[in-house]
C-alpha cells in the first residue's frame, strides 16, 4: 500500500482475511475478501477490501492469505494455577477404587491443596505455563484465572501473583476470580462459618487491597458452601466494588443462579440443575451462562444444562475450558466447542460465539473485547480453515495460523 497524507494512515493492516465478526447475535458476522486496519492497539477500520479507504497508508501490512480472522479466543472460567497431578486417581477410579477410598487416603482437591501450598511463585508460574502456552496456540487471547487450591491467605495470595505474572509475562490478558470459597481447609474441618468469615472479613479485602482481585467467586453446593454463606462474601464484594460469578447447579439446585443474579453477577456457571427461576433470575440480571463441557464429559454426567430454555430466554451462552486437574484437565478450547456441540447439542455458531462475545460479557470485557468492531481492542486470530464452522468441527487439529495482542501479531505457541 501506497503512503500518503490524503487517507488515514494504520500501525497495521490485514488484508486477503475473511471475517468472522460475531457482532451479530444471529450468524457469524462474516464478511469475505475483508481486511482489517489496526491503530493504538485498536481496531480502527475493517470491512470487504475493495472498500478500503483511498489513500490509506499502514506501517506493517500482512497477507492473510484467505485465512479466516476472528475475535481472540476467551477462556472465561479457568482454575490453571496449581501444582500436582491427579492422574493417579483417574486411574485407580477406573480399576475400580471407589471415591471415598481415595478422599480418606488424602486424594482429591486436597492432594492439589497440598502440592500447590508446598510450591514457590516460580514453581508454580512454570507448571502452569505449560498449559497456558497451550490455550495460546490455539487462539486464546484472554484468560480468567481463580484461586482456590491454596485455601490459606497467604498460599491463595500466591496463585493471584502467579495468575497477574502470567498476563505480565506472556502474551495474554489475565483477569483473576478470588475463589476461596472453593473447599473447606482441613484446618477448618467442621467449622465452615468461621472460614467464610475469615474469607470475608480479613482474606478478601485483604487480597483486594493489594490489587490482585479482579472478580469474587465461590462453590454454592452441598458438598461446598451454602447460599447464606456465599451470600455473605459476594455482600462484602459488593462493598468492594468488585463483581462476582459462582459455581452454580452442577450437583443440584442450590438457587445458586439465583442468588449471583440477585447481585447482578457477571455469570453463573456449570449449570446442569438450573432451575426455571433461575433462569428467569439471569435474564433480568444480564448474568452470563457459562457452560463447562469438559467437566460434563469427564465426570461421565448425564443431566444436561437446560439449553432450550436458556435460549428460549435469551440468556447468553459462554464457554470455557474449566482447566483443572480434578474434572477438567483440558485446555484445548477447539475440544471444547466440539464437546459443546457434541455433547450439549449447542451450534457451531453458538460455540464460537460462546469462546468470544459471551465470553468476554462474562467476564465484564463486553465492551472492549470479544468481537470483530471499531474501537475495541486488536485481539484476533487467523485460522487456516474454509468455514468458521471448521473451528468446532474437527478434532485435534490446530489450524491457528496467528495470534495477535492488542495489535501486536505473534505466530502461536
Amino acid at each position: 500500500m501506497s503512503i500518503s497524507s490524503s487517507g488515514p494512515r494504520w500501525d497495521a493492516l490485514w488484508r486477503n482475511v475473511h471475517l468472522a465478526t460475531l457482532a451479530e447475535h444471529d450468524g457469524y458476522g462474516e464478511i469475505r475478501a475483508a481486511a482489517i486496519a489496526v491503530k493504538d492497539g485498536r481496531i480502527a477500520w475493517l470491512g470487504e477490501e475493495t472498500d478500503l479507504p483511498a489513500g490509506a497508508s499502514a506501517d506493517v501490512e500482512h497477507d492473510g492469505g484467505g485465512a479466516w480472522l476472528t475475535p481472540g479466543l476467551i477462556d472465561c472460567h479457568s482454575h490453571i494455577v496449581y501444582a500436582g497431578n491427579r492422574s493417579d486417581e483417574f486411574e485407580d477410579r477406573l480399576n475400580g477404587v471407589p471415591y471415598e477410598a481415595i478422599a480418606q487416603r488424602g486424594g482429591g482437591i486436597l492432594s492439589t491443596v497440598r502440592a500447590t501450598r508446598a510450591a514457590d511463585e516460580e514453581q508454580l508460574f512454570a507448571a502452569s505455563r505449560t498449559r497456558v502456552d497451550a490455550m495460546l496456540a490455539e487462539g486464546v487471547t484472554t484468560l480468567e484465572i481463580k484461586s482456590g487450591y491454596g485455601l490459606t491467605l497467604d498460599s491463595e495470595r500466591r496463585m493471584l501473583t502467579v495468575a497477574r505474572n502470567i498476563g505480565e509475562r506472556l502474551p495474554v490478558r489475565v483477569r483473576t476470580s478470588f475463589l476461596g470459597a472453593h473447599a473447606l481447609p482441613p484446618e477448618f474441618a467442621g467449622r465452615a462459618d468461621d472460614y467464610v468469615t475469615a474469607l470475608a472479613d480479613h482474606w478478601l479485602p485483604t487480597l483486594a487491597a493489594e490489587g490482585l482481585v479482579d472478580a469474587v467467586d465461590a462453590f454454592c453446593e452441598k458438598i461446598a458452601f451454602s447460599p447464606a454463606q456465599t451470600s455473605r462474601l459476594f455482600d462484602v464484594a459488593h462493598q468492594l466494588g468488585l463483581p462476582v460469578k459462582l459455581h452454580a447447579e452442577q450437583l443440584s439446585d442450590q438457587g445458586g443462579a439465583a442468588l449471583v443474579a440477585g447481585f447482578k453477577g457477571l455469570s453463573a456457571d456449570h449449570l446442569e440443575y438450573l432451575s426455571d427461576s433461575g433462569i428467569a433470575a439471569m435474564r433480568e440480571a444480564g448474568t452470563v451462562a457459562v457452560l463447562l463441557p469438559g467437566a460434563f464429559y469427564f465426570l461421565r454426567e448425564t443431566k444436561l444444562p437446560p439449553i432450550a430454555q436458556l435460549r428460549d430466554a435469551g440468556v447468553p451462552i459462554a464457554l470455557a475450558t474449566d482447566s483443572n486437574p480434578g474434572t477438567s484437565p483440558l485446555t484445548s478450547p477447539l475440544l471444547t466447542m466440539n464437546m459443546a456441540c457434541t455433547l450439549f447439542r449447542l451450534t457451531p455458531q453458538e460455540a464460537l460465539a460462546g469462546f468470544t462475545r459471551h465470553a468476554a460479557t462474562a467476564l465484564g470485557l463486553g465492551g472492549e473485547l470479544g468481537t470483530l468492531e471499531v474501537g475495541k481492542i486488536a485481539d484476533f486470530a487467523l485460522w487456516d480453515i474454509d468455514r468458521p464452522a471448521d473451528l468446532a468441527y474437527t478434532m485435534g487439529l490446530n489450524p491457528c495460523r496467528q495470534v495477535v495482542n492488542a495489535g501486536i501479531a505473534r505466530a502461536p505457541h
